[in-house]
C-alpha cells in the first residue's frame, strides 16, 4: 500500500461551495469536507453576478483550516465549478468586472436571433452542443451587441474554474472539459470552433489554448502559500466542469450504462469515445462535452432538483425558517401519485420569483388539477423530473442504436431516494446510485492522475468502486408509471 496522499478539491456549485479533503492511500480514497459556504448570486443595478472574490477568499480560507488542522501537507489542489460562465482578464491580467451569472436575463432572444442568420445545423455541426440561452457563446454575443466595454478591452476569457486557478497560481490556462460548455469549441478539429467565432464577430484574441484535465497548472503563488500557511503546493486541472469530474467517478463497467449527475441540474447521458453529432442528435438537442481520458460526455441538460430548491427557499421565507429535506420529501411521498405532471425544463421555471406559484400556473395552463398543497406541488415537479429522465433514457437508446442496461445516479441528489426509486420506476432500469460526493471523488482522483498515481480512467473507476458503497434501486409500479408516461408526453407535446 502506497503512502497516503492529501489532496484538496474545491467543488463550487451554483448555489453553495465545499473544500472537500480527499485521503488516497494507492487503493482506496475517503473524503472529508473542510469548509462550506455558500454562493449567492449578487443583483446589482446592471446584471445578476457571481461574487467571484468572496468566494476565492474561502477558498483560501478552507487553506488556512486545513493547515490549522496541522494533519500533513497537501499533495494539490483542483478546482471545478459549474459551466457557461467567465470571467475577462484585461492586459494587464486584472478581472475586468464581476462575472455576470447565467440566469441573468440579458440573453434572452439572442440564441434565437443567432439561429435564425446562421441556422442551428450550422452551429451544431462545429460546435456538437446543447442549445441553450445560457450557453457562454450567447452570452459573449450579448455583450458584444450591448458595446459592453469589458468585451472589447478583454486580452482573454477564463471560464469560471480557470479564474480561480488563475487566482491561485497567475497562470492563465483554459481547461477542456469546461471549454466545452461554451458552444465555442469544435469537438471534430480539437479546437475552438473558429469559423463561428469568425462568423459572430467575437474577438479571437480572447480564446486561449486548451488544456486536457490532470495538466499541472502551477504552484500556489508564494504569498498565498505563506498567508495560508500549507506552503508551496501544486494546482492541478481536474476535470474542471463540475459534471466532468462527476462523471469520472461512475463505478461503472462495460458500455450499456447512462448516468444522471443529479443536484440543481439533472445532467443525464452516455459517455463515448468519438461525439455524437448526428442530425438526430442535434434535432433531439442533445451535447457533447468533453470528458477524461479522450472521452466525451453524450447528454442532455434537465432541469433537476431546482424546482424543489426553489419551492423550500420561497416556502423559508413564508415561514420564517426552513423545512428540512426530509420532510419535504415525506411530503412528496403522501401526496396523491400522478395526478398532475410539469415538465422541468419549460422556460417558466428558469428563475420565477414564486416558484410554486409557477408550478401552479403551469399546471392550470395544461388544464390538469392545481396541485394545493406543499406535498402536491412537490410530487408533480418529482414526478415530472422523474418522466422527463425517462424520455431522456428512452431518446438515448435511440440515439445509442441499442439499449441501455443499468442507469448510474451520483451527486448529492441521491439522498432524495424517493426520487431516486421515481426515476428507476418510471425509466424501467436499474438504478445504483452512489457516489454522493462524485465531483469532489473524480477531482481528487483526476489530480492524482495528473501526478501519475493513477494510470487510466478504468483504473480510477475501480478505486471508486473499492471506495464507496452504492445503494441499488429496482423498477417498481412500472405499469402505473407507463401509463402516466404516456399522459405526461401527450401533455407535454412530447
Amino acid at each position: 500500500m502506497a503512502a497516503q496522499k492529501n489532496y484538496m478539491a474545491f467543488d463550487l456549485g451554483a448555489s453553495n461551495g465545499r473544500a472537500i479533503l480527499g485521503r488516497f492511500d494507492g487503493e482506496r480514497l475517503s473524503l472529508d469536507v473542510i469548509h462550506r459556504f455558500d454562493n449567492p448570486m449578487i443583483r446589482l443595478p446592471d446584471h445578476l453576478h457571481w461574487d467571484v472574490l468572496g468566494l476565492f477568499r474561502e477558498l483560501l480560507q478552507a487553506l488556512r483550516i486545513w493547515a490549522g488542522r496541522g494533519e500533513g501537507e497537501l499533495s494539490s489542489v483542483g478546482v471545478d465549478t459549474w459551466g457557461v460562465d467567465f470571467g475577462l482578464i484585461g492586459r494587464d491580467g486584472s478581472l475586468l468586472g464581476n462575472p455576470i451569472a447565467y440566469r441573468d436575463p440579458y440573453t434572452e432572444g439572442v440564441m434565437d436571433s443567432v439561429i435564425a442568420e446562421i441556422g442551428r445545423q450550422t452551429i451544431f455541426e462545429q460546435t456538437g452542443l446543447q442549445f441553450m440561452p445560457i450557453n457562454t457563446l450567447y452570452q459573449l454575443i450579448a455583450l458584444k451587441r450591448a458595446g459592453a466595454p469589458q468585451l472589447e478591452m478583454a486580452d482573454q476569457l477564463l471560464m469560471m474554474p480557470d479564474l480561480f486557478h488563475y487566482f491561485l497560481t497567475g497562470e492563465r490556462v483554459v481547461e477542456f472539459t469546461d471549454a466545452t460548455t461554451t458552444q465555442c469549441y469544435n469537438p471534430r478539429t480539437d479546437d475552438w470552433a473558429w469559423e463561428l467565432i469568425n462568423r459572430v464577430g467575437l474577438p479571437r484574441r480572447i480564446f486561449s489554448p486548451v488544456i486536457q484535465p490532470g495538466t499541472r497548472i502551477g504552484r500556489l503563488l508564494p504569498h498565498i502559500a505563506e498567508e495560508t500557511g500549507v506552503g508551496d503546493v501544486e494546482v492541478i486541472a481536474p476535470a474542471s466542469h463540475d459534471t466532468g469530474s462527476a462523471v469520472a467517478a461512475v463505478p461503472a463497467r462495460g458500455e450499456d450504462w447512462a448516468y444522471i449527475s443529479l443536484g440543481t441540474w439533472a445532467l443525464m447521458g452516455i459517455e463515448v469515445r468519438t461525439p455524437i453529432l448526428t442530425q438526430e442528435a442535434q434535432e433531439a438537442n442533445f451535447t457533447n462535452e468533453g470528458g477524461v481520458d479522450g472521452t466525451y460526455r453524450f447528454l442532455k441538460n434537465i432541469t433537476g432538483l431546482w424546482l424543489v430548491q426553489e419551492c423550500r427557499r420561497i416556502w423559508a421565507r413564508e415561514d420564517g425558517q426552513a423545512t428540512s429535506w426530509d420532510e419535504l420529501t415525506q411530503m412528496a411521498a403522501e401526496a396523491e401519485p400522478f395526478r398532475s405532471f410539469v415538465d422541468p425544463d419549460d422556460p417558466a421555471f428558469l428563475n420565477p420569483t414564486d416558484m410554486p406559484k409557477v408550478i401552479q400556473e403551469r399546471c392550470q395552463a395544461t388544464g390538469q388539477p392545481v396541485p394545493e398543497s406543499r406535498g402536491a406541488i412537490l410530487r408533480c415537479a418529482l414526478e415530472g423530473l422523474a418522466l422527463k429522465c425517462r424520455y431522456t433514457a428512452d431518446t438515448l437508446a435511440r440515439l445509442r442504436g441499442r439499449p441501455l442496461k443499468v442507469l448510474h445516479i451520483v451527486g448529492g441528489g441521491i439522498q432524495n431516494k424517493l426520487l431516486c426509486q421515481f426515476i428507476a420506476n418510471a425509466t424501467k432500469l436499474p438504478v445504483i446510485a452512489g457516489p454522493i460526493e462524485a465531483t469532489a471523488t473524480g477531482n481528487v482522483l483526476i489530480q492524482a492522475m495528473g501526478q501519475g498515481e493513477i494510470g487510466s480512467l478504468q483504473e480510477l473507476r475501480e478505486i471508486v468502486r473499492r471506495s464507496v458503497a452504492p445503494e441499488e434501486y429496482e423498477p417498481q409500479d412500472t405499469a402505473a408509471w407507463e401509463e402516466a408516461y404516456g399522459r405526461f408526453r401527450e401533455l407535454m407535446g412530447l
